[in-house]
């Protein structure tokens, strides 16, 4: 946890005009994500290859519907998304001290996951829109002719960051969903 917090801040740290260097850190971040991530290789293929097509279809969906819409309605979001982020926050807290098998146990974890994967894909729409409208808005250096202003150039590495994890937290969601519905099929 601790390595996959740090290639974060090193890869947001560096800045954009050292662009080997920043790419190498992003590169290094994705590694330690997908180590981290490396145990669901554990679970059966077919299961694997289906959350990536469903988490393909969902992201692809949701990430056209907020790059053509009409208005910046997803931007308001962020206070419901707060709210919810932390429902689910103490969902998951409460589902680990809770017996799986006891009813309260079973709501929380049914939270934890559905609730997750609602709020996740909100937090894409959002995420999206939000990136989109700070590529638009940034200025060009061009626009600051004769300005003692230094601004610094637009970073899409660091924009699509949290992007990135809507779309594994989405991808873990549907492991833990298609796991669970394999894993209670009778034979």
């Amino acid at each position: 946890m601790a390595a996959m917090i740090a290639s974060g801040m090193l890869a947001r740290s560096i800045d954009y005009e050292s662009t080997v260097a920043k790419h190498l850190a992003w590169a290094l971040h994705c590694g330690v994500l997908g180590a981290v991530f490396a145990p669901l290789c554990f679970m059966a293929g077919p299961v694997l290859t289906r959350a990536a097509w469903y988490t393909a279809g969902i992201v692809g969906g949701l990430s056209a519907t907020a790059i053509t819409a009409p208005s910046e309605k997803f931007l308001m979001m962020s206070g419901p998304l707060a709210m919810g982020f932390g429902v689910v926050f103490v969902a998951n807290i409460g589902a680990f001290f809770l017996p799986p098998g006891s009813a309260l146990g079973a709501s929380l974890a049914s939270i934890v996951v559905y609730g997750g994967l609602i709020l996740f894909s909100a937090f894409l729409l959002y995420d999206t829109q939000r990136l989109v409208k700070k590529a638009e808005n940034h200025p060009h250096s061009s626009q600051l002719y004769g300005s003692d202003m230094q601004i610094r150039s637009f970073d899409p590495i660091n924009a699509q960051m949290s992007i990135y994890m809507d779309v594994l937290n989405i991808f873990m969601r549907l492991v833990m969903i298609m796991g669970g519905m394999n894993g209670n099929r009778r034979k």
